[in-house]
């Protein structure tokens, strides 16, 4: 056994590691790593899962959260005996990440009341116009009180018996560890947070309790939210219940710490070293969303920007969009399942190289073609629900390189209106980091993008490990030295050593993505005639 290997595997059985769940939209990833060095990636595990459509409510079923990441977990465990002889025993640190926003109600004895209602739901129209009046803040469709609030509004049956509610990741925190807590990047997805204080804004609070007082007596929101820590503050011990949740095999011992759960976006940003001002971050995937760590306030609010936080309370606007890269997936499987028809037998992998490397043969504008991503509504765009379109005029140029770089374009679409706001409002920006499967074929998608958002895109060798290597490297922050900020946690101890490929924007991409959008924004017409027909 080589040195490193019998180093590795010591290290793992002596429990000097991290580990990072992450529940995206369609992937439970689990992640290993060292905790004196978290680019260290000593084992990975993973499940495919999928939301469902049930009742016109986009959900998933809590049994698939624990299978889904006992399978994830299995596959981790198997990862680092296959690679290093070891199987652990005993985690230094965990921490759990999800997607943001949603809603998950507990009654007395900790029973949901409803199915758990994801981020992609829109149902939530009236009671987010309403709290966003009321707020003088942009409350989203997909934030947790507005599902609250329109479950009032509705004078839905279960609200009397609500006694706490929280996200996917508070969700499984609290089931791991006794503890309803959430980190404050997640929580400033359920409730505005003060960045003042570190926790809920107290004025809002107030606002919130006596807007429900007639219509649901009793009600008080703060007695319902999750308690809010900052990264870097243990948020409870992995309890026997929540080590037999993780490893039925019972290998896995309790008594971990875990740091604070945390939603994707915070991971996010973690993951590309985009915690400080005049930074952000693009994630692609299902969802796309980009966060911009700002200098200052707004001047206004926006219904295209989110505020909220970074793991660690600092101030944070987001773009985020329901619609990523699942319609550019089916795109890809149908060329997939063409070359398959001819005899070309390729891998998923090979069909995205071929087909993304076609794209930067298309003309920089698309050739006039549109492709619209919307499976899901998507309320930047004025969308209450998704029908995904291919348009042109007769005089478009159809071909396959304009066809794939529309519908690369076309996972950037309603992102980019977005950031044209923020961009309206002054906020400058030195990086934009990207992470997310879309980037695994170098110097496409990252292209792309640097033209759509005008900035230069750095993707490092993280890029598609994304949120559960992030969250691996906040749990092993919960070791740093006493009085270290996360930011210098990252810059010292994470990153010093990492290269990051930069793009800087191409000045025909630029113009030609231009185009591009100022197309995309006269056809969103055209979709919303779709949605009130078929």
């Amino acid at each position: 056994m080589s040195e490193t290997k019998t180093t590795d595997a010591t290290t793992i059985l002596e429990g000097r590691t991290s580990l990072g769940i992450e529940f995206g939209s369609t992937r439970i990833k689990a992640c290993l790593v060292r905790s004196d060095d978290p680019n260290v990636v000593l084992a990975v595990g993973g499940h495919e899962w999928e939301n469902r459509f049930e009742d016109r409510v986009w959900t998933y079923a809590l049994e698939d959260v624990w299978s889904g990441v006992q399978a994830a977990y299995a596959e981790l465990a198997a990862d680092a005996e296959r690679r290093h002889g070891a199987r652990p025993e005993s985690i230094g640190a965990i921490g759990v990440s999800a997607m943001m926003h949603g809603y998950l109600a507990f009654d007395a004895e900790g029973e949901l009341l409803v199915p758990f209602r994801t981020w992609r739901n829109t149902s939530t129209g009236p009671a987010a116009a309403e709290l966003s009046e009321r707020f003088g803040f942009n409350i989203p469709l997909r934030w947790s009180i507005a599902h609250l609030y329109q479950a009032v509004l509705d004078d839905e049956a279960h609200v009397g018996d609500i006694r706490s509610f929280t996200t996917l990741a508070g969700y499984v925190h609290r089931r791991l560890t006794g503890h309803d807590v959430l980190g404050v990047g997640d929580a400033s997805g359920m409730f505005p947070i003060d960045s003042a204080t570190g926790d809920y804004d107290a004025r809002l609070i107030g606002v919130f309790d006596e807007l429900v007082a007639s219509r649901a007596p009793g009600l008080r929101i703060a007695d319902l939210l999750p308690e809010v820590l900052p990264a870097g503050r243990e948020a409870g011990r992995l309890t026997a219940e929540g080590a037999e949740l993780l490893d039925p095999s019972g290998v896995l011992q309790p008594g971990s710490p875990l740091c604070p759960p945390e939603g994707d976006a915070g991971t996010g940003m973690v993951a590309t070293n985009a915690v400080l001002p005049r930074t952000g971050n693009v994630s692609a995937g299902t969802s796309i969303f980009a966060m911009v760590v700002l200098e200052r306030p707004l001047a206004s609010a926006h219904h295209e920007l989110d505020l909220v936080t970074t793991p660690a309370g600092d101030p944070v606007a987001m773009v985020h969009c329901n619609n990523g890269a699942s319609e550019l997936a089916a795109w890809a499987g149908v060329f997939g399942r063409f070359a398959e028809a001819t005899g070309a037998r390729l891998s998923s992998d090979a069909v995205f190289e071929g087909l993304f490397r076609e794209a930067l043969e298309g003309e920089a504008d698309a050739g006039g073609l549109i492709a619209y991503n919307h499976l899901a509504g998507e309320p930047i765009a004025g969308l209450v629900e998704g029908r995904p379109m291919v348009l042109r005029t007769p005089d478009s140029r159809l071909t396959l390189a304009n066809l794939m770089r529309a519908q690369i374009y076309g996972v950037y679409g309603t992102l980019a209106l977005g950031m044209r706001v923020l961009a309206d409002e002054g906020v400058e920006l030195d990086r934009m980091y990207a992470h997310g499967g879309i980037f695994r074929t170098a110097g496409v998608a990252q292209r792309f993008l640097a033209g759509a958002l005008e900035a230069p895109v750095a993707v490092g060798a993280t890029a598609s490990e994304g949120g559960a290597w992030g969250m691996a490297v906040l749990a092993s922050y919960l070791s740093a030295p006493e009085g270290v900020d996360l930011g210098t946690y990252l810059e010292q101890h994470v990153f010093g050593d990492v290269a990051f490929e930069t793009v800087r924007p191409d000045p025909a991409d630029v113009a030609g993505f231009t185009a591009y959008l100022d197309r995309y924004r006269a056809g969103l017409a055209a979709e919303a005639a779709a949605v009130d027909a078929l």
